[in-house]
């Protein structure tokens, strides 16, 4: 099946960030942009879970943790939850790269499955990971269960059809599908540049490239 010639960069785009994030997080090189290949070691659990200020959201295990400050409850299924609130706090709590790793997966899907799916997961059904390598695996199957749900677009008509994905927890139902495919890749885009920045800092921070 052909793709529609509009969704084509965007899904490009989509790919390009997608293994740009992949690598970022699990090496063993990543490119800078100018054709050289970056060495990058594999995320730790300790830096995936680490909190670089007080009141970090986090994903916490169920058994041992209450929700971090501002947070109401550990949102999803399984021995670790995200945190969360009906309301976000305002200010936004600064967020690990576990968060936003599990943001991530979980947001992929769930729009995936709202889109060429059941049509039933929640927030509640979502596993969310403690260590960064089942975390890795589950970002990557997400990713290509989205991957997939724009594969089976298969004309403009359905890019154009308001309510295409009925995911229930954003505006998709109210949007034509390509603003939302298009909303999927800036989340992509910026939550991967996030993760990356945390990456850089705990580099620095823990000590490996600071001078003697």
């Amino acid at each position: 099946m052909a793709t529609p010639v509009r969704l084509t960069p965007l899904l490009d785009q989509y790919d390009f960030a997608r293994k740009r994030l992949t690598d970022r997080m699990g090496g063993p090189f990543v490119n800078s942009g100018n054709g050289l290949d970056i060495e990058v070691p594999p995320m730790t659990d300790a830096e995936y879970l680490w909190e670089p200020v007080p009141g970090c959201w986090s994903v916490r295990p169920r058994a041992t943790a209450a929700p971090g400050r501002g947070a109401t409850l550990l949102v999803g299924a399984g021995r670790w939850g995200r945190d969360t609130a009906p309301v976000h706090p305002t200010p936004p709590p600064f967020t690990t790269i576990a968060w936003r790793l599990s943001h991530l997966a979980e947001m992929l899907a769930l729009r995936a499955d709202h889109t060429n799916g059941s049509h039933r997961l929640t927030r509640d059904d979502f596993h969310a990971a403690g260590d960064a390598a089942d975390a890795a695996v589950m970002f990557d199957t997400a990713a290509e269960a989205w991957r997939d749900a724009l594969l089976s677009v298969a004309d403009d008509a359905t890019l154009d059809k308001i309510g295409h994905s009925t995911y229930p927890n954003g505006s998709d139902p109210e949007d034509p599908f390509i603003e939302t495919v298009w909303w999927v890749n800036q989340e992509l885009l910026h939550h991967g540049a996030e993760i990356a920045l945390l990456r850089d800092l705990w580099r620095d921070l823990d000590g490996s490239s600071l001078p003697s």
